[in-house]
């Protein structure tokens, strides 16, 4: 297999457990948005890819007829397969180079099993957000080569993670600050209402991150912080370079990328919404989310009242699978979502406005509706210079 040629760019390198990066790490996304093809090819030019580890049997059509109308032990066995599968395939496009990082939430009930599947399949990095990864250095004991990253918002978090892995004799490899106010998906603020709260800027909490390091004497080399968020030039990421950030973190901009795993419509749909038709909402976790506002989500909020008024719990859900700890619709929380957040996923990975659940960003994206490989995204990203589009 050929690798890609290195691209050239005077950054400073991002440095996960002595390996030399790019400073551009590609986030995590799911359901299958983020899989082998996107990952691999942004290891192997020597950046971080990132596959999210929930539900990647939808990208295996074997896994999927095996786990039809199974119970839930066989689609997380065949959820464990789909891991292991693409963790490999992403390492093998990945020819060594970079690193291939799996992205477990917290908030999933089987995230112990995929952080040890991840490991034990090869992955290079452990990425972890949607709660507290407070157990995330046990999980991983057994595999102490394999970077450990949780993802938070705040300083605040930064000091409790960081001194709870601190008495257990680990050190994060490098935290993701992830700011709810521009990212997709679910967010790391307890209400849509505090979204913009200043709290979360970079600007305050950067140095306020590394102030605790000074206090307790850690090198800030030691554990390197990655800006996600809001982060869509050259410009920009010199600007939290300079803050003290050792790189940053995009997720959208990749999605859209020619190798993203989702489908050409999916990716037509993020490329093509404008800002005001990004929608913030309470997600079934009961975590603000960010996505676009297609016709299902339109239908979707104008519906909720009435959801909400005749929720129950639903102790027999019909998914079977690796489902949320908390879920607004099977567990008949009336204050939070009312949809099953898998098959919406799901869907909007296939393509269907009319059905699927699309989390996007909220900023503008480096190449607007244009379809572009991930060399030229990274380009863009490390050097300022537009890449001329290819001819068709």
């Amino acid at each position: 297999m050929t690798l890609p040629t290195p691209l050239r760019h005077d950054l400073p390198p991002l440095v996960v457990r002595g390996r030399a990066l790019l400073p551009i790490v590609q986030g995590g996304m799911g359901v299958g948005v983020s899989a082998h093809r996107l990952a691999g090819t942004v290891a192997a030019y020597g950046g971080m890819g990132t596959i999210a580890a929930v539900d990647l049997r939808r990208h295996h059509a074997d896994l999927m007829e095996r786990s039809a109308r199974a119970d839930k032990a066989i689609v997380d066995a065949a959820n464990l397969e789909a891991l292991d599968r693409e963790v490999r395939a992403a390492r093998e496009t990945a020819g060594g180079r970079g690193i291939v990082a799996v992205n477990v939430m917290r908030a999933v009930s089987e995230y112990r099993a995929l952080v040890r599947q991840s490991c034990a399949s090869g992955a290079d990095a452990i990425v972890m957000g949607a709660g507290l990864p407070l157990d995330l250095p046990d999980l991983a004991a057994d595999f102490p080569d394999v970077a450990l990253l949780p993802i938070l918002s705040d300083a605040r978090g930064i000091a409790l993670v960081v001194k709870k892995w601190a008495r257990k004799g680990r050190l994060p490899d490098a935290i993701v600050i992830e700011h709810p106010k521009h990212a997709g998906g679910h967010l790391g603020a307890a209400r849509v209402e505090d979204l913009g709260d200043a709290r979360f800027d970079f600007e305050r909490v950067v140095p306020e991150t590394l102030a605790f390091f000074r206090a307790e004497g850690i090198a800030p080399e030691q554990v390197p912080l990655i800006c996600a968020g809001g982060v869509d030039s050259h410009q920009r990421i010199r600007e939290l370079l300079a803050l003290g950030a050792s790189g940053v973190q995009l997720g959208t901009a990749f999605a859209v990328t020619e190798e993203g795993d989702a489908s050409p419509e999916f990716k037509a749909v993020l490329a093509n919404a404008e800002p005001k038709d990004i929608v913030e909402f309470v997600s079934v976790a009961g975590l603000p989310a960010r996505a676009v506002r297609t016709p299902w989500l339109e239908r979707y909020l104008a519906h909720l009242p009435k959801l909400a008024a005749v929720a129950h719990p639903k102790p027999r859900c019909t998914l079977k699978f690796d489902c949320l700890l908390q879920c607004g619709l099977r567990d008949g929380l009336a204050k939070i979502g009312q949809f099953c957040i898998d098959v919406k996923l799901a869907e909007a990975l296939r393509g269907d406005v009319g059905k699927g659940l699309f989390f996007r960003g909220a900023g503008r994206l480096p190449f607007g509706r244009e379809i572009r490989p991930v060399r030229d995204l990274l380009e863009f990203l490390l050097t300022g210079r537009r890449p001329e589009p290819a001819a068709a």
